[in-house]
């Protein structure tokens, strides 16, 4: 016995769940552009933009911070100064007064300053292009030389070590899907099982199709490769079920041979139902538990005594 559901195959592909298309976040002529195929770690630098107007513009913010700092210690001495001088007359006051408001702009500006050195540095970062995972190039739209504008887009990069199932399935079978939930996969006429990791209950507007991601575990995956999901389209019941190959298909019918506990064989017709991978639910005189031949069957006659030979010998 097993619980069992029907079940319609669906076409789903392997897909990496980290697969980004870097772009540029600054303009500028390309220097690096890496090949097609190359491999990185996160953080690599994969393209390398021109950096001269972002080096001379944080030269600039540089120089502006130490002229604003300079100003700034002048103004910090002039204060000093006329304190001392404003103990012994008012017109010494108003200059304090004075001083002391400029000294507080050329904080302010300071900080102007040096902000810009930050964006300046950011800037400057940004003429590299680093790998946000660790991943495969997979394509390139640009190469070295040609300019490259804010936006742009210059390579692809898929996670090759991350890879899950996609698959899109009809309303019909929703209910019956849950995250969490096993199905078949078939990669290759291999049947493995998937976990459903993910349900987007939301229908794509043109196939009416829904997203369902699996991860699945089986070697040599890879990303782009076809495959198939089998998504149940009603509920699960328990079902009595055999190896497929058990079943003998002649022209009066199809039958299975179950062996009885004096070792002969006896036909049983039966009908088949719901199939999963290499079982299959069948319908007839016949119960759990029961011995049935699964390979030989084709040449056994009602009522033959079989010897069973252990597997090996």
């Amino acid at each position: 016995e097993k619980m069992l559901s029907p079940t319609i195959w669906v076409p789903g592909t392997v897909i990496s769940r980290n697969d980004a298309r870097l772009a540029a976040e600054v303009a500028g002529r390309l220097l690096k552009v890496a090949e097609v195929g190359d491999t990185f770690q996160k953080g690599d630098a994969i393209v390398k933009i021109e950096n001269t107007t972002s080096r001379l513009s944080l030269a600039e913010a540089n120089a502006r911070v130490i002229r604003e700092k300079s100003k700034l210690k002048y103004l910090e001495r002039e204060v000093t100064r006329l304190e001392k001088l404003a103990e012994q007359n008012s017109a010494a006051k108003r200059q304090l007064d004075q001083a002391l408001s400029d000294r507080d702009i050329a904080k302010s500006e300071l900080d102007v300053a040096q902000v810009q050195v930050e964006q300046a540095q950011e800037e400057l970062s940004r003429t590299i292009i680093r790998a946000p995972f660790s991943g495969v190039v997979a394509e390139r739209t640009l190469r070295e030389g040609e300019r490259v504008d804010h936006g742009d887009t210059v390579v692809r990069l898929v996670d090759v070590s991350s890879l899950e199932v996609q698959a899109r399935v009809p309303y019909s079978t929703i209910a019956h899907i849950t995250k969490g939930s096993v199905l078949t996969v078939d990669i290759n006429s291999e049947l493995v099982t998937g976990i459903v990791r993910a349900l987007v209950p939301v229908g794509d507007d043109q196939s009416r199709l829904y997203d369902v991601r699996l991860d699945v575990e089986a070697p040599n995956l890879s990303a782009g490769q076809t495959v198939k999901v089998a998504v149940p389209t009603a509920a699960a019941r328990i079902a009595i079920v055999i190896p497929r190959d058990a079943l003998v298909m002649r022209r009066d019918g199809i039958a299975v041979f179950q062996v009885l506990d004096d070792d002969t064989a006896k036909r049983v017709v039966v009908k088949t139902g719901i199939a999963n991978g290499e079982i299959i639910e069948i319908i007839g005189d016949i119960q759990a538990g029961n011995r049935v031949v699964t390979r030989g069957g084709e040449r056994l006659r009602p009522q033959q005594k079989v010897k069973i030979i252990p597997e090996g010998s």
